[in-house]
């Protein structure tokens, strides 16, 4: 009953957010500027009009399939980007007009009606369209190859130069489908890597609308293998009913689990957990550091794959070597990555703490608005360095 009733709370909260917030860009670029009849009706009802397609959006995702769903995710994704842009940019010149006209002014709720309001309604608009057709054309892109070498103290010398590509927050559903898994798996097999990380956010759909769209994934390959982590979007599409379908791929999933790789003085362990949103969901799992970790040989070293780096925190003092994570896109629309700084510090690239070190992917795919904006995407092929391999005289392969 208190779950339901927190879902019942958070849905209110979401609904008048999305009330205000259409209110106000109504408020600034039709009611204010004194846009004449017809036009007037028009603007007012496409908003109207858009801002139901960001609550049919989720309802299209759960229950039909792609090729319907897609007639409503494209506006509502191409709109939840503009109207973030076009609120951004509103609110910016709020503060500019506030701060230029004085507390005395700004108490009249500048600018209100006349052709000052038309101006500014004009070049926000401008702006907003100008930003999101570059965030447009960068998120249609095809993801950008990062090479990141990373040097790890423990790291085998036998093992100098193992390369791990890690894909991540691929979000294959209504708008990435099927043909972006193709190209996706070929640019990465062309890369020949030694192990392929896949950390989280594969689907935002059910297993039964969106087997067929995943299917090239079968077709990964690793030489030691290809591994997964839930994140937290594969929770809220059934992680269960994922991790059976993926695993019937040939990918091996990690679940609160790790496994050794390779023997002996090569030897290391690969270790993977839920995504810890699986547990506030209630069902299916969630985080589990300490079982992945049990009864492991702490002299050998180990990467963790983690969809949210926040893990990293704990992580960093359990032994781990390196996380590879996701989950934060790089902010994907910026400056909403300055926003996602306030939760999560580690947004994007490589942080350390101790001995330990975190890669945070950019994310492979994008999620809601096929946008972004000084965040492109990425495949990351990561490199990894022994110290003892570059000490002179050394015989490592």
């Amino acid at each position: 009953m208190r779950r339901w009733s927190l879902v019942l709370l958070l849905l209110l909260a979401a609904s008048a957010f999305l009330i205000g917030c259409h209110f106000y860009i109504a408020r600034r670029l039709v009611l204010d500027p004194g846009l004449a009849q017809p036009w007037r009706g028009v603007a007012l009802a496409a908003l109207a009009a858009l801002g139901a397609s960001l609550v049919l959006q989720p309802i299209g995702e759960r229950w039909l399939a792609p090729s319907r769903a897609r007639l409503i995710a494209w506006p509502a994704s191409l709109w939840m980007g503009f109207a973030f842009l076009l609120l951004l940019g509103l609110f910016a010149s709020d503060v500019g007009l506030w701060i230029a006209g004085g507390v005395a002014a700004a108490a009249q709720d500048l600018p209100g009606p006349g052709p000052g309001a038309g101006l500014r309604a004009a070049a926000v608009l401008s702006v907003a369209l100008l930003a999101g057709l570059a965030g447009l054309r960068s998120g249609l892109r095809p993801p950008q190859l990062r090479r990141v070498e990373l040097e790890l103290p423990r790291w085998p010398a036998g093992r100098d130069g193992y390369r791990i590509v890690q894909i991540s927050d691929i979000h294959i559903g209504p708008i990435l489908g099927r043909a972006f898994a193709a190209r996706l798996v070929a640019r990465v097999n062309a890369l020949a890597p030694d192990l392929v990380a896949v950390t989280g956010d594969l689907v935002d759909g059910k297993v039964e609308l969106l087997a067929d769209e995943v299917a090239p994934f079968a077709d990964l390959r690793g030489r030691d293998g290809v591994y997964f982590v839930t994140g937290n979007h594969d929770h809220y599409s059934g992680a269960d009913a994922w991790a059976q379908a993926i695993a019937e791929l040939g990918v091996r999933v990690l679940r609160n689990e790790r496994v050794a790789i390779g023997e002996g003085e090569r030897a290391f362990d690969l270790v993977g957990v839920d995504d810890h949103h699986g547990g506030l969901l209630g069902r299916e799992g969630g985080e589990d550091l300490e079982r992945a970790l049990a009864a492991r040989d702490s002299a050998r070293p180990a990467i963790l794959l983690a969809h949210d780096p926040s893990t990293f925190k704990r992580a960093s003092s359990l032994g781990i070597d390196l996380q590879l994570s996701g989950h934060t896109h790089g902010g994907q629309i910026w400056p909403f990555g300055l926003l996602v700084r306030l939760v999560i510090p580690t947004v994007a690239g490589l942080y350390t703490k101790g001995a330990a070190q975190l890669y945070v992917s950019r994310g492979t795919g994008f999620w809601g608005p096929p946008m972004r904006l000084f965040a492109p995407a990425e495949i990351t092929e990561i490199v990894l360095r022994s110290p003892r391999a570059a000490e002179p005289g050394s015989n490592a392969a």
